[in-house]
């Protein structure tokens, strides 16, 4: 038997419960984890709560990004064995069941852990640079281009920081007051918008000399997508990651007319699906935590299954600069 966090109904945070249950035996092409950590997501939040779109089966695991011991292989399992820290990707749907002592989980969701990060580094790797990744892979940044990233205090916000720096960009963080800045800027911002306080195109076309930004990038979406589009050059890319804001997200007709803009959806598996894509994303994403370019950062560690409500809670305060990490 081993404790698990399942969800009986959708809602906040105290619908989280802790249980004992059977894990079982992998199944073919799967393998069991001895689970020592997990990174806390948006979208796991969202799934908990009813407002992520995928059907839910109640009563619920939830949690699909960690980092663990693998304890047993699966039938038809190549490339891994018992003893092998790995890192679990969140390629399934938050029903995974990470949130948990052991979990079986698919081995297409698994890589091999990086050496020298902590448990609460491993499980915050893959999501948040595979996410940011969009920005290297599809708007290919480079030297002097600038980019707008919404909701820069989330750890995908600050992997985003970090490869626009790494590939020689302007990185310009947008937070919604300016609480936050200097900690933006200590994470390596190299300038910051407070986008309640201040005028958000005349900032952008201020930095980049009247240009406009090569590309934005905003897990929030709803109307302020026409003030990022305003703000972006000629053929630049507006990308939407996520549904944050909960509203209606007009499509900017008029800026993306008059300046060749592209407006795009964005989710991780896009590359994560795609092996030749997969691939070089994860050499360069390793060759950068390696180098130093790329360095996870954690807001805060929770310690226990027992603070799991605790860590969605700090989680949905939008207080962390970073990400919200549980060990076990």
């Amino acid at each position: 038997m081993a404790k698990v966090v399942r969800i009986h109904a959708q809602g906040g945070p105290e619908v989280l419960q802790i249980e004992q249950q059977e894990i079982g035996d992998p199944g073919p092409g799967e393998v069991r984890v001895r689970v020592e950590a997990v990174g806390l997501n948006r979208s796991e939040a969202m799934f908990r709560a009813g407002r992520y779109p995928v059907p839910v089966n109640l009563p619920s695991r939830v949690g699909y990004e960690g980092v663990g011991t693998i304890e047993t292989l699966g039938s038809g399992v190549a490339g891994f064995a018992v003893g092998d820290r790995v890192c679990v990707l969140p390629t399934a749907t938050p029903a995974l069941g990470l949130w948990a002592e052991q979990a079986i989980v698919p081995a297409r969701a698994l890589l091999p852990a990086p050496p020298g990060l902590t448990p609460a580094e491993a499980a915050s790797i893959w999501m948040q640079y595979m996410t940011a990744y969009a920005i290297i892979e599809v708007a290919n940044v480079g030297i002097g281009d600038g980019v707008l990233i919404r909701a820069a205090s989330s750890s995908v916000g600050i992997a985003a920081i970090q490869l626009a720096n790494w590939a020689g960009s302007v990185s310009i963080a947008c937070t919604r007051t300016s609480d936050k800045a200097e900690a933006l800027r200590a994470q390596g911002a190299a300038h910051v918008i407070a986008t309640e306080e201040e005028d958000l195109i005349e900032r952008v076309m201020a930095i980049t000399g009247g240009k406009g930004a090569r590309t934005a990038f905003d897990p929030v979406g709803g109307p302020y997508v026409d003030t990022l589009a305003h703000a972006l050059a000629p053929r630049g890319i507006l990308f939407i990651y996520g549904g944050l804001s909960e509203q209606p997200t007009p499509y900017p007709h008029w800026p993306c007319a008059m300046k060749g803009l592209s407006m795009r959806g964005w989710v991780a598996s896009e590359i994560w699906n795609h092996p030749h894509r997969y691939k070089a994303a994860q050499e360069n994403i390793l060759a950068g935590l390696a180098g130093g370019q790329l360095k996870p950062v954690i807001a805060k560690t929770f310690h226990g299954l027992e603070q799991i409500a605790a860590a969605n809670e700090f989680l949905e305060s939008n207080q962390q600069v970073g990400k919200v990490v549980v060990t076990l």
